[in-house]
């Protein structure tokens, strides 16, 4: 089973079905969206299929520098980030919640930076995520 819920290559995600799949937490994903938005624009939204393991996520990107990852769940949604060694000290210096840099120091290293997912379920995440996608910009 993929990460995502919707891992139907044929077909994006239309807005009802992530409606329905978001439930509670669509409106998070939509404040969230909102948020970035606002923040980083231009922000250019494209959904994209990582294959059958991970399934279709939204990237969203500023110019030429992908922001965020936000894959859509039963429920709920998880939120990607590639942060640098650089962003990772700025994290750091910037006093995350010690979750959120537990998170962050456990993350998967890989060539385009450390591989980092956080669930977000409530209010506190979505606010962590903003707390992250203004680091990684800033880095």
């Amino acid at each position: 089973m993929a990460l995502s819920a919707f891992d139907d290559r044929s077909q994006t995600p239309s807005a009802q079905e992530m409606e329905a799949t978001l439930a509670a937490s669509a409106g998070l994903w939509n404040q969230l969206l909102d948020h970035l938005a606002t923040e980083y624009p231009p922000l250019d939204e494209t959904w994209v299929f990582s294959g059958k393991k991970w399934g279709w996520a939204l990237r969203l990107k500023q110019k030429k520098r992908a922001i965020v990852y936000l894959t859509p769940c039963e429920e709920h949604f998880v939120a990607g980030f590639a942060l640098g060694e650089k962003a990772v000290r700025a994290a750091h210096e910037a006093q995350l919640a010690q979750d959120v840099l537990a998170l962050i120091d456990a993350a998967p290293k890989y060539a385009e930076g450390r591989g980092v997912r956080i669930e977000v379920r409530t209010g506190r995440d979505v606010g962590s995520v903003k707390q992250i996608a203004a680091v990684k910009m800033a880095n």
